[in-house]
């Protein structure tokens, strides 16, 4: 892809692609066993999204998480915040 692109999407959605390729990159290797290291996801996904996630809903995800016990990706994540 060329900076021409991400450039807009950028624009567009006021969020570094280099910030959402870190998000992407910490997603590869993280242990989605551990509740702490889902926590910590939860937020990093929320602060770049610009979102706040109730602690109720927090609490949902990585219950869900840890009964999936599932290795999940960024669209599994934004679906499960909004």
């Amino acid at each position: 892809m060329n900076d021409k692109f991400f450039g807009s999407i950028e624009k567009k959605t006021g969020v570094r692609m280099s910030d959402v390729f870190a998000l992407v990159d910490s997603l590869q290797y993280a242990n989605f066993k551990d509740e702490q290291t889902i926590r910590a996801v939860v937020a990093q996904t929320a602060a770049l999204a610009g979102k706040k996630v109730p602690k109720q809903v927090e609490d949902e995800i990585v219950k869900t998480i840890l009964k999936d016990g599932k290795k999940l990706d960024m669209d599994a994540i934004t679906k499960l915040l909004k």
